[in-house]
């Protein structure tokens, strides 16, 4: 199928899948390919599939095999067939398949397509430095190749130690990839591969290509560096007589540096980004322009409008760079259209975690009157924590040179002060509201020339910080009583 062929796709067609190895937390590159699928998937009202990736027994774990499928429904990513909820191929859990996978094994090897191996590491490692010295890349001898069966058998019933290589038939091999077109290999470069440690225990490669044949898998859609990995699997399909489904490989997600993303650019984890408090929202908006773009100036998209709007063709080739800030944006769009009480709720774990509110004991109306006033300057969710500290401290500590506007000297700092004490102290308790404040403290301001002068220290009193929400906001909710008392511990400062 040539790219301009994707109109003509017939609903149902599509079957992709998401295939994770549960040996860490859920990627932001492995998520990005899971949307990907999965807004393909939808667009063509195909299936999508989750398959677990398990057979490496050492690494994985049911701790990470959890963390991927929680995050994945969080990120609003839901899958057709799965470990978790069965489906017509199943089962969807490669450790389960091993009966499967030997079949197949067991059929290679009876057509001499495959072979016993028993090459000793040391040997291995002695032809790859060899090789190398010569200027040549590496790849199997193929000493073991042309052993006859009884030396095959013999050496098996002794115990000594094997492995099953594919016979790599050597030719210029070519694919059409949905996003790069025509890839081309030499496949003579590579020398036999190894496909299985044993008849029980496939590896990559080969799994890959019994699963996605047997799930009836019509797109395979992931990330370039397996590009490499594609003419190995063609050829497998080739000597079983599989049908050949159609590749897509997205680009690399890179740092700033435009290195391929790591932990040494920051968080790389789904939880992480979860942990400190992007939205799924804002993440899928950003993930989806990692790598595709819709060709116009709109930046927010929601996951209905990125399955109306999605296509392989508007991939690019190029790496696309991970930009925090362009994150921070979006989150930060999502943030504001949050309700009041919604964004309470969100932000009260953070604040229960920072030891500021006991969970039961929460005052949920005082919570969503401070936490709406930084509605509109959060950009992540845990940085409520940090803006709101104040209101949940006895006392503050600050620098007094924080109370001092430009150059205000001590003297006129407590005079500040003084005047702001004696003018709210009026203010009868029904009248203290962020009107009222604005009312009374304003035309003094402007009498003393210079607003700031009788503003700031105010700010900086009730606070302790250089930035906040205004004043007045803050003078309301923490009260008439914390704020003239905040006001005398600030004055208490200048000597």
């Amino acid at each position: 199928m040539v790219l301009e062929e994707f109109k003509f796709i017939k609903p149902g067609e599509v079957r992709t899948r998401i295939a994770p190895s549960p040996t860490g937390y859920l990627h932001i590159g492995l998520a990005r390919t899971a949307l990907f699928n999965y807004l393909f998937t939808k667009k063509h009202e195909g299936s999508f599939v989750l398959r677990v990736e398990d057979t490496d027994l050492e690494r994985s774990s049911l701790e990470f095999e959890k963390d991927i499928i929680e995050n994945l429904k969080w990120l609003g990513i839901d899958w057709d067939e799965g470990p978790d909820i069965g489906g017509k191929y199943g089962p969807y859990r490669q450790t389960q398949r091993t009966d499967m996978y030997k079949k197949y094994i067991e059929k290679l090897i009876a057509e001499d397509k495959a072979y016993y191996c028993f090459c000793s590491e040391e040997e291995l490692e002695a032809q790859r430095q060899y090789q190398m010295s010569r200027g040549l890349a590496p790849k199997y001898s193929g000493k073991c190749a042309n052993l006859d069966k009884e030396t095959v058998k013999k050496y098996l019933s002794e115990g000594k130690p094997s492995v099953i290589r594919f016979r790599i038939i050597p030719k210029k091999l070519h694919f059409d990839d949905l996003i790069r077109g025509r890839v081309e290999f030499d496949t003579e470069l590579m020398g036999d591969i190894v496909i299985a440690k044993n008849l029980e225990t496939p590896l990559y490669n080969f799994a890959v290509v019994i699963d996605d044949f047997e799930m009836k898998i019509s797109h395979v859609i992931r990330g370039e560096d397996h590009i490499s990995n594609t003419p190995k699997q063609i050829l497998i399909q080739e000597a079983l007589g599989f049908s050949q489904p159609l590749y897509a490989h997205l680009p690399l997600i890179l740092g700033t540096d435009r290195s391929k993303l790591s932990k040494r650019h920051g968080a790389t984890s789904v939880s992480d980004f979860r942990k400190q408090g992007y939205l799924p929202e804002a993440l899928i908006n950003f993930m989806a322009f990692l790598g595709w773009n819709p060709g116009d100036e709109r930046e927010i998209y929601s996951m209905n409008s990125l399955i109306k709007e999605f296509s392989l063709e508007k991939v690019q080739k190029a790496g696309a760079v991970f930009n925090i800030k362009k994150l921070d944006f979006l989150n930060g769009f999502y943030i504001r259209q949050r309700s009041p009480e919604k964004l309470t709720e969100l932000c009260l774990p953070y604040l229960i975690e920072a030891g500021f509110i006991i969970k039961e004991k929460a005052d949920l109306e005082y919570l969503k009157k401070i936490i709406s006033i930084y509605q509109e300057r959060l950009k992540k969710l845990s940085e409520i924590v940090e803006l709101t500290d104040f209101f949940f401290k006895e006392k503050l500590n600050y620098d007094k040179n924080l109370l001092r506007w430009k150059e205000m000297s001590d003297k006129e700092i407590k005079d500040s002060l003084n005047k702001l004490e004696k003018l709210l102290s009026k203010v009868k308790l029904e009248d203290w509201n962020k009107t009222n404040l604005e009312r009374v403290l304003l035309p003094e301001s402007e009498k003393i020339g210079d607003r700031g002068k009788l503003l700031w220290p105010l700010r900086v009193a009730l606070t302790g910080k250089e930035a906040s929400a205004g004043p007045f906001e803050i003078a309301e909710i923490l009260g008439k009583e914390k704020t003239i008392k905040r006001i005398k511990e600030a004055k208490d400062l200048i000597k």
